[in-house]
């Protein structure tokens, strides 16, 4: 026994001998991308030995990493960052001990928000700065032999009114503009040169989704007949337009009362001077501004109060108007350093709208040219062309009208109230929709609907390259295969183009969800291959991508071969990209590294184009 201590303590002894520092082996990680640069790796330091803390593992080295881990792109993340840099300079909390309890709003509004505050620190640090106000609402005043209008809901901050002349001016100009804003935006408001919004009529819609799809799907005829000339684009096949869709006008009004601006201010002419930035234009330039407008104008197509998480900005300026103390310290503890954690936990649950933020705090009533200078601009929404619109023409009156055709699916995120609420623009494409079914049901043959468009992306990838004669394979799922629909209805009208043209559609139930069957012209059911997630076979478009993995090689090794996919990017584009990888592998005995690389070679070359979102 005392020999076999003795042995094991000698053991010991010798393990515990120091050693020469070696370098630091790089063994797999779960975390590790294999997409990872391997110059990025930093050779190992010949230094101290000292003990390694076990949180010092890397786990990130390129966006692929952070993708796979936080399950969003490194734009994602971006999107949702208040921008503030607030999560890199978060100071020490107060002292233990230093907490009251609060006692939190009692409404539906605040309670829908989630906020976990059991106390708040009676000290708070790092509180962000009231956001610089950059947007002014001015009265317009009349000539003196005018009779003077009722008291303006501004008057209070009337410190900087323009001259008499300059008004007058002002208003003229406004009356001279002749834009009916209920169905279009003002001028003002300009997409990217040279580009001008116009208010296409709807001709016609439908609904292409059956009852029971989990997202509806609509499809629009527009008619853009008497577009105006002058932009040196027309209209193409795989093109874009896009769409300045208003806020909805119950929620423009709600927002109104909520902070109590009077119905007969909502609609007057007022001055409004930026300091500085683009708004209230889209792309316009970055300089200060004067023109005249209304206030319904600028809330109606100009802020968007939905679709955007709260910043910091918005909280601080609700809470400099805040009446109420509790609803005060809540609001400004979002604004510390002591409610960071808090705080991110808010922003990235489900978007608050700005009605939302208004119930839920109450007692802030911030003037409206104030909060125009933190929300976020209400941006043009794009949607591809569904048809070819070249060929699109119908006689209506005697004359000939020129249709461009769209597919919109209905986005819906979770709302306090109702359950859900439809976004901005596929929320206005549904409201149109359903309001022009019901006036044709009725039998109004002269209902009047528009869209406010312009051509947008009619230069975007899909659109150049949907040109040559080469064979080309087209990958889509839901409303991303409404681009093919056009392209595929103008090559088969040659014959010899039939077999050199193949379509996976993808789609979860092809009773409800499959859209524009039997609409893509001679040959469809020769090209194209519907695939369903939810019925028969139950499987997802990439894994198709995978089991037609000789198609798949055959037509991008061919001269001017093509492989295109367009849909969401999570989920769908994600899968089609690994699947066309394993497809290279497979079919050209690759590495996965050099199966990506000749997948990037040939997007280089113009052979495989993705256009997902």
């Amino acid at each position: 026994m005392a020999s076999q201590i003795e042995l094991l303590l000698a053991e010991h002894a010798a393990a515990s001998i120091p050693e020469e520092p070696q370098p630091a082996s790089v063994a797999p990680s779960l975390t590790y991308s294999d997409s990872s640069d391997e110059h990025e790796i930093e050779e190992p330091r010949q230094t101290e030995p000292r003990q390694r803390r076990a949180s010092t593992r890397l786990i990130a080295q390129s966006p692929a990493d952070v993708q796979r881990i936080t399950g969003e792109s490194t734009t994602q993340l971006i999107k949702r960052c208040c921008g503030g840099g607030c999560c890199l300079d978060v100071k020490a909390k107060s002292k233990p001990g230093a907490y009251e309890p609060v006692a939190l709003p009692d409404n539906d509004a605040f309670k829908s928000l989630g906020l976990k505050i059991d106390a708040i620190p009676t000290t708070l640090t790092n509180v962000c700065d009231l956001p610089e106000q950059t947007t002014f609402l001015q009265p317009l005043r009349r000539p003196s032999n005018e009779p003077s209008p009722a008291t303006s809901f501004d008057t209070s901050r009337d410190a900087n009114s323009i001259p008499v002349d300059d008004a007058t001016k002002a208003l003229g100009s406004m009356s001279l503009e002749d834009i009916d804003t209920s169905i279009q935006p003002p001028t003002y408001v300009q997409p990217h040169p040279p580009h001008h919004v116009f208010a296409a009529r709807i001709h016609n819609t439908r609904e292409l989704t059956g009852q029971g799809a989990e997202k509806r799907t609509f499809h629009f005829d527009l008619d853009v007949t008497n577009y105006p000339d002058g932009e040196d684009v027309d209209f193409r096949v795989g093109g874009a337009i896009g769409v300045s869709a208003p806020n909805e006008d119950s929620m423009v009004d709600e927002v109104f009362d909520l902070l109590l601006i009077p119905r007969f201010l909502r609609d007057k002419p007022v001055l409004l001077q930026t300091t500085k930035g683009r708004w209230p234009t889209v792309w316009g330039d970055d300089q200060a501004r004067e023109l005249a407008t209304t206030r319904r104008a600028l809330l109606t197509w100009c802020s968007d109060i939905q679709s955007y998480p709260p910043t910091k900005q918005i909280l601080r300026v609700l809470a400099e108007y805040a009446t109420d103390e509790v609803e005060k310290r809540i609001l400004l503890f979002l604004c510390a350093g002591e409610g960071q954690g808090v705080f991110c936990d808010f922003r990235t649950g489900p978007h608050v709208s700005l009605v939302q933020l208004l119930h839920a705090f109450p007692s802030s009533k911030p003037p409206l040219d104030l909060l125009f200078s933190v929300l976020q601009p209400l941006m043009p929404r794009f949607y591809s062309l569904s048809n070819d619109p070249h060929e699109s023409f119908e006689t209506r009156d005697g004359k000939q009208h020129r249709l461009i055709e769209i597919a919109v699916t209905v986005h819906e995120t979770p709302d306090w109230r109702t359950g859900s609420r439809s976004g901005v623009g596929s929320g206005f494409f549904q409201r149109q929709a359903l309001k022009l079914l019901e006036a044709q049901k009725k039998g109004e043959t002269n209902a009047d609907f528009y869209v406010p468009m312009f051509k947008g992306l009619m230069a975007n990838p899909l659109a150049k390259q949907f040109v040559s004669d080469g064979p080309m394979l087209l990958i889509g799922a839901g409303v991303g295969i409404a681009p093919f629909r056009g392209f595929v209805q103008r090559r088969l009208k040659t014959a010899s183009c039939a077999n050199k043209v193949w379509v996976l559609q993808g789609i979860r139930d092809s009773l409800v969800d499959e859209i524009y069957s039997g609409e893509w012209g001679v040959h469809e059911d020769e090209v194209k291959r519907v695939v369903q997630s939810r019925r028969g076979e139950g499987r997802y478009v990439q894994e198709e991508v995978k089991h037609q993995a000789d198609l798949v090689w055959y037509i991008i090794n061919s001269v001017d071969g093509r492989v295109f996919v367009c849909g969401s990017s999570r989920g769908m584009g994600e899968g089609v990209e690994n699947a066309l990888v394993e497809v290279a592998m497979q079919k050209g005995n690759l590495e996965r590294e050099e199966a990506k690389q000749f997948w990037d070679l040939k997007k280089e070359a113009g052979q495989y184009i993705a256009e997902t979102w």
